[in-house]
């Protein structure tokens, strides 16, 4: 089993490489399924397909070719499977507050609710074996960061907080019924939380395995779109996840050497060349910049040939383990790779047994070893693509470490 991601910022052409690494993979006898996590889905315009056919299918996977099927979710139709009591009490604290019913059925997709349907497709379709492989076309960088953040942030909830505020409920209830108009979330709303949660067991393991799952940064040779995948480099490496390849899309062709395009071919080879610099010693994919519009089965199988040169997109290009606990000089040390983060955009902190690392707008909790929660992290230095986190002395819990 093997599930790769294509990710990267909007607009650098993942769907087309989601795709055509589909049909290379389809091709060699693998059941393929490409899945649409994208909201704003463009995989069926990538494979030429009806659109009536993908509405009429709701969802649900549909074939595109031998061993070969897509699949883009529909938000409404995964809120029916799944989300029923979670999206009608959120529709009806809507409404009680004035907004009418139509709006309030709209306004109560909550984000996440996608994200959190497609990881339990991912779920049911690993646990069945029901494919070979799994392209996922992920969106933007930032809710691709969300998408592989979410069964940390779930399991997080679920042990901390869940239980206390189901009890909580379960006590005001009776009382505020009496006191207040606002309607107060029943029993059946936190037990259909609890049921998506026991579905979604195993997923976070299954995302942060190298073996099973990697993730290739797509980008574009401008200054722009690369600083973007620096950072979603080190927000994936942030959430243990074995980033493998590069692709970069619509590479000029060589032989450019006179006018207007002359100056974008320049300006491109020098962003090929720090590229080269940025990411070594991962392995970078070229894809050159077509004529034309890469649509349909047999323009995406054109592309990919050209994109992979013969190499098999199944196997597993570069491995490397986002962070690990080990001893250096005789102290206990938590090693992350973390690479093109500066030292003063890093704040730490400990709570309990739990290492908690915010790097921007994006937090990763790591669960400690028992060795190491005892400890208090003492100091941290980055040492070239690495953050290294001494632990010493006894444990302060919840005292702050920067």
């Amino acid at each position: 089993m093997r599930m790769m991601l294509y990710a990267g910022k909007g607009g650098v052409g993942k769907t087309c490489v989601a795709g055509a690494t589909g049909i290379i993979t389809a091709r060699k006898g693998l059941k393929t399924l490409v899945m649409s996590l994208d909201p704003a889905h463009s995989l069926s315009d990538a494979f030429d397909l009806d659109r009536s056919l993908m509405d009429k299918n709701r969802g649900q996977p549909i074939q595109a070719g031998d061993n070969l099927w897509v699949q883009e979710l529909d938000v409404h139709e995964e809120i029916n499977n799944y989300w029923s009591e979670v999206h009608g009490y959120i529709s009806l604290l809507l409404n009680t507050s004035g907004i009418d019913d139509v709006l309030a059925e709209e306004l109560a997709v909550l984000p996440g609710m996608e994200e959190l349907s497609a990881l339990l497709y991912i779920n049911k379709y690993v646990k069945d074996q029901l494919y070979d492989v799994i392209v996922l076309d992920c969106a933007p960088t930032a809710e691709s960061i969300r998408f592989i953040s979410m069964p940390t942030a779930l399991e997080w909830y679920m042990k901390k907080v869940f239980r206390l505020e189901r009890k909580i409920f379960g006590y005001v209830r009776p009382v505020a019924r009496r006191m207040v108009d606002i309607p107060l979330p029943e029993d059946e709303y936190f037990a259909n939380i609890e049921s998506l949660y026991t579905r979604l067991k195993g997923v976070d393991q299954l995302l942060t395995d190298p073996e099973i799952t990697s993730v290739r940064l797509v980008t574009n040779p401008e200054k722009m779109v690369l600083r973007e995948t620096q950072r979603a480099f080190m927000f994936f490496s942030l959430h243990q996840t074995c980033i493998d390849a590069i692709i970069i899309n619509r590479v000029f062709p060589s032989g450019i050497d006179e006018g207007y395009l002359k100056v974008w071919g320049n300006n491109q080879q020098k962003y090929l060349d720090l590229a080269e610099t940025y990411f070594n010693p991962l392995p970078i994919f070229k894809a050159p910049l077509y004529d034309s519009e890469i649509l349909g089965y047999e323009k995406l199988l054109e592309f990919g040939e050209n994109l992979y040169r013969g190499e098999d997109p199944t196997q597993i290009f570069f491995k490397q383990r986002p962070y690990q606990f080990a001893k250096m000089d005789g102290q206990s040390v938590v090693k992350l790779h973390l690479p093109f983060v500066t030292k003063k955009e890093i704040d730490l902190s400990k709570i309990g047994d739990e290492l908690i690392i915010k790097i921007g707008n994006f937090k990763k909790n790591i669960v400690l070893p028992r060795a190491y929660a005892a400890l208090e992290p003492r100091k941290a230095r980055l040492e070239e693509d690495y953050l290294l986190i001494e632990f010493g002395g006894s444990s302060e819990y919840g005292q702050k470490r920067g």
